[in-house]
């Protein structure tokens, strides 16, 4: 390990696809380093993905978001520290806290259940294709396709009606931005609340097929904890999905001999799915934990109170645990990948994205299979300035 401190987590990308170089000269030096958080505390950046792993999975670690220095900036400036999290908002908690209300959401999310998902999920790609194409040649992938596919996806499994879609997309993509201060930021996470809120007091008065009421009828649960754990489930359950699909395309477009190889073997969908998990890491800054004690790990003593920074998009391209890692590969088993998360908070919605990214990308090259970049790569306007990384828009050509 070095025995530099890093001023700041490196965040300015060379590259559409690749993460900053210091991260790859970093893990190089070894898979753990000191580094300043904006408000100057001095924590530690993992950069190796055995390290990487481990500090996931070490119940020493703690996810409360009331312990944890920030780590990101907005609108150039350090932000409070936050309060602890609101009832429901599981993934600031550590168990028992966390435990119940995962346990409430993992029988919503087996595999088995979002196989039987499938169906409805082909048909809703199938209806998007469908739009991509009527709005003519040239369109916006992310528009007409990349967005609106997960949106509608949560919005059913949910029970969010869609004519009111626009609203909390709207404030989903302010409370995401890096170039807005803290106030603006905060106020876009309170309309959304005020939304879910609102919509949880409807179920309430008028039940229906969906997620929301399942929960409110459990019986186990607040008002404002369904409000708090849907809100969680609305956001993360489009907002990645929706930049895997546009930056993925991207990725697969820039990469002709990769996207030849998976229009020639459509069976290769799946690792190119993982492939494009691990290759982009669209959660760009990582996840962040807080040594609950003193912890000697990777070589060195973490002190409690210690806030951690795990960069995902490091890991994911560590040359110990990937060979070649730098190289996008349709052919490579990524799995493994911590572009999930890893241990308890792993992603509870990964098999649903996984559906969706699969039936997406095989639909989209099959219906599609002269899609092109409309403007040149380098016009392309990448989402550096938002907390999940992308494609703001997708210009795309087709016959």
């Amino acid at each position: 390990m070095t025995e530099m401190l890093i001023p700041e987590l490196p965040t300015t990308r060379s590259t559409a696809f690749d993460p900053p170089a210091e991260l790859g000269s970093l893990r190089a030096a070894g898979p753990i380093h000191r580094m300043r958080f904006p408000d100057g505390h001095e924590g530690w950046l993992v950069t190796g993905y055995e390290l990487a792993r481990e500090v996931h999975a070490d119940r020493r670690f703690s996810s409360r978001s009331e312990l944890h220095h920030p780590l990101r900036r907005l609108a150039g400036q350090a932000v409070p520290r936050q309060d602890p999290a609101k009832p429901g908002m599981f993934i600031g908690m550590d168990a028992p806290d966390h435990t119940r209300y995962r346990r409430l959401l993992t029988g919503q999310f087996t595999v088995r259940r979002m196989n039987a998902l499938m169906p409805r999920i082909e048909q809703i790609v199938a209806e998007h294709l469908a739009g991509l194409r009527a709005a003519g040649s040239p369109a916006d992938l992310v528009a007409n396709f990349a967005l609106p596919v997960p949106s509608m996806v949560i919005c059913e499994l949910l029970g969010v009606p869609w004519d009111e879609r626009e609203a909390f997309q709207r404030d989903t993509a302010e409370a995401l931005r890096l170039d807005r201060p803290f106030e603006e930021v905060m106020a876009a996470f309170g309309r959304l609340e005020e939304f879910v809120a609102d919509l949880v007091r409807r179920k309430r008065a008028e039940p229906g097929d969906d997620m929301l009421t399942g929960l409110v009828e459990t019986g186990e649960l607040t008002d404002g904890e369904v409000a708090n754990m849907g809100l969680l489930l609305l956001v993360a359950g489009h907002e990645t999905t929706a930049n895997m699909l546009g930056l993925g395309t991207l990725a697969l477009l820039r990469h002709p001999e990769q996207l030849a190889a998976l229009k020639a073997d459509p069976s290769l969908v799946d690792n190119t799915v993982e492939e494009l998990m691990r290759y982009l890491s669209i959660i760009q800054f990582g996840t962040i934990r807080t040594a609950l004690e003193d912890v000697g790990i990777g070589g060195v003593v973490i002190r409690a109170g210690d806030t951690v920074s795990i960069s995902v998009p490091a890991a994911n391209r560590d040359p110990e645990r990937f060979e070649r890692p730098d190289e996008f590969d349709v052919r490579r088993s990524a799995t493994g990948h911590i572009a999930f998360g890893h241990g308890v908070h792993q992603c509870l919605g990964q098999q649903l994205a996984r559906i969706e990214m699969r039936v997406g990308y095989s639909a989209l090259f099959r219906e599609f299979p002269d899609l092109r970049l409309a403007v040149p790569a380098s016009e392309v306007r990448l989402r550096t300035d938002m907390a999940i990384y992308g494609v703001h828009e997708l210009p795309v050509a087709f016959s």
